[in-house]
């Protein structure tokens, strides 16, 4: 269960969550510590995080250190992966829009530039970030190091569960 991870994406504190969804606090605390979950706790907390079940249940998928994939990571590319999504869960479309906004919001700033030097600046560095973003999108697809959230969970959540 990921009860921690969304808590805390929601600046929750477990007293806060333990308030909204009407359980005790030691209840969200052996949640997240791993211990077994009753299907009306489930239903309290997936009702007070605005998320479903299932999205609850997902297993916290980490980016595993030992395999293969990341064995044969360059560093370099390792470093850059950790700081730019600041997670361990590198999802692709996560790359493709930096890569979008990048370019796009390099060459606005580049077409800026003509008449003000520093838009040409920060257009010249978009530039550079969205070249860096289409790097690392090709190296996460030959490492195959993406982790792709499940269609099911994003079909469920679009219906408000």
């Amino acid at each position: 269960m990921i009860l921690k991870q969304i808590r805390i994406s929601k600046r929750l504190s477990q007293e806060q969550l333990a308030q909204m969804s009407g359980l005790n606090v030691r209840t969200i605390q052996r949640i997240e510590s791993g211990a077994n979950v009753s299907l009306e706790s489930e239903k309290c907390l997936a009702a007070a995080l605005d998320v479903n079940i299932e999205t609850l249940n997902q297993e916290n998928i980490v980016m595993d250190k030992t395999s293969e994939n990341w064995k044969n990571l360059p560093i370099l590319l390792k470093v850059w992966f950790i700081f730019n999504f600041l997670q361990m869960r590198p999802i692709r479309k996560t790359a493709e829009k930096m890569e979008v906004y990048g370019h796009s919001l390099g060459f606005f700033f580049c077409c800026l530039g003509l008449m003000d030097e520093a838009a040409l600046v920060g257009g010249l560095m978009m530039l550079l970030t969205g070249y860096l973003f289409t790097f690392l999108k090709w190296q996460g697809d030959k490492y195959q190091i993406w982790f792709e959230p499940t269609s099911n969970n994003a079909t469920s959540q679009s219906k408000g569960h």
